[in-house]
């Protein structure tokens, strides 16, 4: 029996995230695709019905990606995945939650939002179902698919009124990050960060969407090749320090994480510390309305901590922060989050 076991689907990028880090760890693992025929061993380890599940040899089962990352990265120190540098390491955590809790949004609203990527990905998800198979009667299975999941794009704040947001979002943080990795062999220099398995996983699946994968092919051929790269990384250098990488990582975070995700997780987070059940974040395209998220909150919350910490201490992460018009979100968040804490 192998260290560790994984539970997940190649239609799932918290599962690619999660399988792309053991890789980078060189940690001996089995892959094991959700379908109906794995479905019961799923079922008795599952606390939730999601994907990716991963059971480990000296640790509870867990289905949260971002905690097993850290899990592993304690496991298995080397190659490390943490700048050693702390506002590298917190600008990291920052852009994987920017991965896991808004480009999920785009990518969502991209493959069941746009009929020809929703037909396909419907047919795609009944063939994982049905143990890579396509079955004889395929064609209304997938379609109520395709209709399941599009009733859920309200849900994850997908609405048709936030399609424009979502999508000048997610291709100008790809335009900004096509730029950055024209210039680095990873998003930190030499090997890669939690952020890059978190960002790379989001454009993999958009790269299996038709509609996506051309823009991304056409516009951003750095980003398409760093995300071949991330499906087995392996670390080919140090990581830069933040001077080295500040010309082209900057932007990243002026002219999108601080006018996208900052605000709308500062939003959700207050709307579920409240009690609300919906709220408006301004953003600077204008409203973006939604349900509340309670683990979008968590997660943020968690980062916002980390923040909080690594600036009583580093001096560049304060001027970064600042420089790239994010640090008043964080310094507005900062009290809320240390009380949930």
């Amino acid at each position: 029996m192998t260290a560790y076991r994984l539970f997940g689907a190649e239609t799932s990028p918290y599962s690619l995230k999660v399988r792309a880090f053991l890789r980078y760890k060189g940690l001996d693992f089995e892959w094991i695709t959700r379908s109906r025929e794995t479905e019961t061993d799923f079922r008795a380890l599952a606390r939730v019905a999601t994907v990716p599940l991963l059971v480990s040899p000296d640790r509870p089962v867990s289905q949260e990606s971002t905690r097993m990352l850290f899990a592993l990265e304690a496991a298995q120190p080397e190659p490390s995945a943490t700048p050693d540098d702390a506002a590298l390491a917190a600008l990291s955590l920052i852009l994987e939650d920017y991965g896991d809790e808004w480009l999920n949004k785009c990518m969502f609203q991209q493959r069941w939002g746009n009929k020809p990527d929703r037909d396909q990905a419907g047919l795609r998800a009944l063939v994982q179902l049905s143990g890579g198979k396509r079955p004889r009667a395929w064609k209304k299975p997938s379609v109520q698919i395709a209709e399941r999941m599009s009733d859920r794009l309200p849900l994850v704040g997908a609405s048709t009124e936030n399609w424009p947001v979502l999508e000048a979002s997610w291709r100008r943080f790809a335009e900004l990050l096509d730029a950055h990795l024209k210039q680095h062999l990873f998003i930190f220099g030499g090997r890669p960060a939690f952020a890059d398995f978190s960002l790379a996983a989001q454009f993999q699946q958009m790269l299996l969407d038709p509609t996506p994968a051309e823009w991304l092919k056409d516009r951003a051929p750095f980003v398409v090749a760093w995300c071949e790269n991330m499906d087995d990384p392996k670390a080919g250098g140090p990581f830069a320090d933040l001077p080295a990488l500040e010309p082209t990582l900057a932007p990243l975070f002026a002219e999108e994480v601080g006018k996208t995700y900052l605000h709308w997780a500062k939003a959700n987070a207050a709307a579920v510390r409240t009690g609300a059940g919906h709220f408006s974040a301004t953003l600077e395209s204008g409203a973006f309305e939604q349900s509340a998220q309670k683990h979008a909150a968590e997660a943020f919350n968690a980062v916002n901590r980390f923040v909080s910490r690594t600036l009583k201490d580093s001096r560049s992460l304060e001027v970064f922060l600042g420089e790239t018009h994010c640090l008043q979100a964080f310094r507005q968040a900062q009290k809320p989050a240390d009380a949930d804490s």
